[in-house]
């Protein structure tokens, strides 16, 4: 991969890092099903006017939409209005790398690998380590609803899978991913906001709108633009030219871009359990992501 390939693959995962401390900021002025309502709002109105329907049916498109808009995003969203703080909730969430081995598993009727079991047990071991530590910045409460967060997002990984070997199978392109994101968002857009009205009420939802300044507007914008557009963009482009061995264990890098983010933007203090809960988890899925490449390495 050239130099500058590689500096877009980081400036990918710095985005998708420090957009947890961009989520913080946002939720200072919106409610967070409102938040996540807007974000999908603006992520999928203006582009479909200028990306193609992906050819996958309304129906995957739908379900996929739910799940990484309501299912991941709104519960994170909640999550980390007050229960969760930024760095651990861009740890949490990765577990979704072991959610979506073992639903992919369940689907086809495989066995796991001794070296998947081992990954997922050292990282359950640091997730063990969050839960009986956690303080007025995290509760347990902010760490379930994180954790179905990530089941949620495994979910729509394997929704968004078989739209990619549907496609594959018609001898077709290759699936579109951007164009993909775009018009599932509008799918999450309806539920959110529907939600937003019940628990939220529209009185909260204006207060929150009224006392939106410029700063919460841009991380609605980033959440949208960045984070959405630019992030799922630039990576699917990546993973159509090069092996997924070469693009995939950049994702690693996230919770280390934002628990750092965290702690240096928002002062999230980093005590040493905190960071021995993180070595865990980034262990098991370096494990994970890394051990069948350097397999076949050394077997050669």
């Amino acid at each position: 991969m050239p130099a500058r390939h590689l500096l877009l693959a980081l400036a990918v995962v710095f985005v998708w890092g420090t957009n947890f401390v961009v989520i913080k900021l946002g939720l200072n002025a919106l409610p967070p099903l409102l938040f996540a309502t807007l974000r999908y709002t603006l992520a999928a109105l203006p582009f479909m006017l200028l990306v193609r329907r992906p050819q996958v049916s309304w129906r995957n498109l739908a379900v996929y939409g739910v799940l990484i808009g309501v299912g991941q995003f709104g519960l994170l969203f909640i999550a980390m209005q007050r229960d969760i703080s930024p760095g651990l909730a861009s740890l949490v969430v990765q577990s979704q790398v072991f959610f979506t081995m073992g639903l992919a598993m369940a689907l086809s009727g495989d066995r796991p690998r001794l070296f998947q079991l081992v990954a997922s047990l050292v990282a359950a071991i640091g997730m063990v380590v969050i839960a009986l530590k956690t303080d007025g910045s995290t509760t347990l409460l902010g760490l379930l609803l994180v954790t179905l967060a990530a089941i949620s997002w495994a979910a729509g990984n394997i929704v968004n899978r078989s739209a990619a070997l549907a496609q594959q199978a018609k001898g077709g392109e290759p699936l579109n991913m951007l164009a993909y994101v775009v018009w599932s968002s509008a799918f999450a857009v309806p539920p959110l906001f529907l939600l937003s009205l019940w628990f939220e009420g529209w009185p909260r939802i204006v207060q929150g709108v009224s006392q939106a300044g410029w700063d919460t507007w841009l991380a609605v914008l980033w959440q949208s633009y960045g984070n959405t557009i630019f992030g799922y963009g630039a990576w699917a482009w990546l993973l159509s030219r090069y092996a997924a061995a070469s693009v995939s264990p950049m994702a690693l890098l996230v919770p280390v871009f934002g628990m750092a983010a965290s702690a240096l933007l928002l002062g999230e203090g980093m005590p040493g359990w905190k960071l021995l809960a993180a070595g865990l988890v980034l262990l098991g899925l370096a494990i994970n992501v890394l051990w069948p490449h350097l397999h076949r390495r050394w077997a050669r």
